[in-house]
Order: structure tokens, then C-alpha cells, then sequence
């Protein structure tokens, strides 16, 4: 299913001169980035040295020249960002190094975001050798605005997006359609553009391989930040009676629906919009009454380093505060039926980039009521593990997947 148009996506509107000619068109960006300003038009004859000093003032460039060779442009003042990066004196403390890091992305990406190109009311790149990446926008802006079967009425006109931005458009989509192999599923997970996807997998192999509560066979399920709900359905293929999945993010909540319908398992798992837990309870409510709904197991696989996420796909990874999984754990003991547990799903890399420690993580579970009854943890396998030339190799190589089995105290 694609999405509905985001309302307030394409209202924006910039405006520059262009061979002497006011123009207008739209500005979108899915992940709020401001409207471009003092817009640059630029042609396949720009040096990357010029076209990195404009970009470096603050000004947009609009690109009207190969699409191909946008592509090479961008490649090229990433390098010279890179390098110039590299020059910066290295801290040895893997938290600042971490900061550091993220600060340098965080430049080169708003650098690299003011190359801009015009997408047309169908989304249309009329640039030479553009791909066509009609049905990569709809599926990620869901279908022009304004298209409607009365012929009368108009597409929007021409709209400007940044060129990651659109490669990523173009990336998630083929994603989507092809989707990711899951050996704890033997079948394939399709990712929506937005939605975290579960490209590192260890996790779903412990999720896979740890027993169920003592004495329940065939447990209740809830699956707390589903994403595209492959845990939900591992859950439901282990044999779990039900599964109810929740998620916070519209676009994760459907992604997750499609999937579970075609793994054949919607009689069996629920996709449901909720930010953390299913259902709201009275302040009386004990959790004890046989009527009121608990989980014989909650399952919750939070961002795992404390840092503000800079777009949608990033809140899979980063928790302003640790914020969700404070939530989580405080909320878990009302939510667990009483031979329940909680299975949270962290790595601990935040402790090598001394960010969290082990320490503040038990704190906090015992504040929250709770016991450990166990811990599975796994190494990561993603290739930034084994790669030292990364800045915070140190941290990578020493860190773990951890699954805590958590019951009520």
C-alpha cells in the first residue's frame, strides 16, 4: 500500500532567477531539512572545488545537467569533506571521538543535501540518463497530490529534493521490492522507505533460540517497536499463541501489516499504532484480574546509543536521553502477566563509547521493580565490526548483542 501525501511535504515553496527568469517550485524533505536558500543553477561544467565553496557559503545548488554525473559531483566533494575531516586531531577517549564523528556526518550531510534536483508533478527526472524514479517517490511520498481521475485537475508542478535524499528514495525502494533474506524466518522482509530494516541480524537468532517463560508453552506476545514487524514474526513462527506488534510510526505500522500478510501470519499477529504498549490501564488496575490483558512475554528491541536521531531511519538507532528504553523498562512489570518476562534486546556499545554504562542499565531495572532471570548476547556480525579503519573501531570490536530476560520482582 503507498502512503498518503504528507500535507505539509510539498507547500513550501522556494524561488531563484534562472537565465534571468523568476522561477518557482516546491521544497520537500522527509527529513525536515530547512528550504534551500540563495539556489545556484548548475551544469555538468562545474569544477567540484567551485561547486564546494558555494555549497560551503550555505547556498543550494540545482543541478540541470547529467544525472550521472550529479552523482559524480557529489562523490567528489564528499571526498574532499572526508579528508578535510581527517585532518581534525583524534581524541583517544572513544566518546569523543564517537561525538566528533557524528558532528562531521552531521556537516557533510547538510553539504552534500544542498545538491538539489527538480522532480516533475509525476516525479519524473527529466535530466539525461536519469533513472525513472516514479514509483520509488510514490512509494515513499505516496502518489502526486493533486492526481485525481478527473483530467481536469492538475499534477503539482515541479518539486526540488536533495540528491541523497533522493538516492535514498531510489535505494529503499529496491529494498522494498526485492526485500531481505531472514534465515530465523526462511523467507524475505520487506522494508518500507522509513523503516528501520533488519539488515544487522544477530538479534533475530537469539530472539529465535531462547526459551520461552518457564511453564508457558505457547506465550502471548507483545512486540514493542515493531519496525517491520520481523520480530513479530519470528515470534508467531516459533509458535507463539498471539502477538500483538505495536509501533509509534504510521509507515512502520502498515510496513508491518504487508509483511505479516505475506508470511501468511495476520491471524496470528496484530499491527497496531501505539507508542509503546497496546493497551492504557486504569491507575487501580492491579494486573492481576483475569480480564485485563498482559503479556506473557513483551519483547522490545529499542535504539541502543542515547543521541538525537537526525532522520526517520535513525530513530531505529538513537534515543534522545535513552528515553524509549527508560519507558520501556518502567512500564514493563504493569504490562507482564505474573510469570511474565520481558525480553529486551540491547547492544552495548554505548557502554564502550562510554555513553551508558552496565551499571546505569541494572539501576535502572531494579528501580523499575524488575529482575533479571537471565542474559543471551551474540556478536554483531555488520561489517563495521570488523573494519579498522573506523574511528570507533575499538568500541565495535569489544561490543555485544545482549537479549535480558527480565521478570517481575
Amino acid at each position: 500500500m503507498l502512503p498518503q501525501p504528507t500535507p505539509d511535504a510539498t507547500t513550501t515553496t522556494v524561488t531563484w532567477n534562472e537565465d534571468g527568469t523568476p522561477r518557482t517550485a516546491f521544497w520537500r524533505s522527509e527529513n525536515g531539512a530547512p528550504p534551500p536558500t540563495g539556489i545556484v543553477v548548475i551544469t555538468d561544467d562545474i569544477a567540484a572545488d567551485k561547486a564546494l565553496r558555494i555549497a560551503r557559503r550555505g547556498s543550494s545548488l540545482l543541478w540541470r545537467g547529467d544525472f550521472q554525473n550529479a552523482r559524480q559531483l557529489m562523490r567528489a566533494l564528499d571526498r574532499r569533506l572526508t579528508k578535510r575531516a581527517s585532518r581534525s586531531p583524534q581524541s583517544t577517549d572513544a566518546g569523543e571521538v564517537f561525538l566528533a564523528n557524528r558532528n562531521a556526518r552531521a556537516q557533510r550531510a547538510a553539504v552534500l543535501g544542498r545538491i538539489l534536483i527538480p522532480l516533475e508533478a509525476d516525479y519524473a527526472i527529466r535530466l539525461r540518463r536519469a533513472p525513472d524514479a516514479r514509483e520509488a517517490c510514490a512509494h515513499a511520498y505516496g502518489r502526486p497530490a493533486a492526481q485525481t481521475t478527473d483530467e481536469s485537475t492538475d499534477l503539482i508542478g515541479e518539486t526540488l529534493v536533495s540528491l541523497p535524499e533522493l538516492l535514498g528514495v531510489i535505494s529503499a525502494y529496491e529494498w522494498h521490492r526485492t526485500g531481505i533474506e531472514v534465515a530465523a524466518l526462511g523467507a524475505r522482509i520487506h522494508p518500507a522507505h522509513g523503516v528501520f530494516a533488519p539488515t544487522r541480524d544477530e538479534y533475530l537468532d537469539l530472539v529465535a533460540d531462547t526459551p520461552w517463560p518457564q511453564g508457558i508453552d505457547h506465550p502471548v506476545v507483545w512486540d514493542i517497536g515493531t519496525g517491520t514487524g520481523v520480530l513479530a514474526a519470528v515470534l508467531a513462527r516459533r509458535g507463539a499463541r498471539e502477538v500483538v506488534a505495536t509501533d509509534i510510526n504510521p509507515r512502520a505500522v502498515q510496513c508491518a501489516r504487508d509483511n505479516v500478510d505475506r508470511l501468511g501470519l495476520a491471524g496470528r499477529v496484530t499491527v497496531v499504532q501505539a507508542d509503546l504498549w497496546p493497551y492504557v490501564y486504569d491507575e487501580a488496575d492491579d494486573g492481576e484480574a483475569g480480564d485485563t490483558p498482559r503479556a506473557d512475554m513483551v519483547v522490545c528491541n529499542p535504539p541502543w546509543i542515547p543521541g538525537r536521531p537526525t532522520s526517520a531511519l535513525e530513530q531505529g538507532i538513537y534515543d534522545p536521553d535513552s528515553d524509549v528504553l527508560h519507558r520501556f523498562l518502567s512500564g514493563l512489570a504493569d504490562n507482564l502477566s505474573p510469570r511474565g518476562e520481558g525480553w529486551l534486546i540491547l547492544s552495548d556499545l554505548a557502554d564502550h563509547l562510554g555513553l551508558r554504562t552496565r551499571d546505569d542499565l541494572l539501576n535502572r531495572i531494579d528501580a523499575a521493580g524488575l529482575t533479571v532471570v537471565g542474559t543471551s548476547e551474540t556478536t554483531p556480525r555488520h561489517p563495521r565490526a570488523a573494519d579498522s579503519a573506523d574511528p570507533l573501531h575499538s568500541a565495535r570490536s569489544k561490543e555485544r548483542t545482549i537479549l535480558w530476560r527480565l521478570g517481575r520482582g
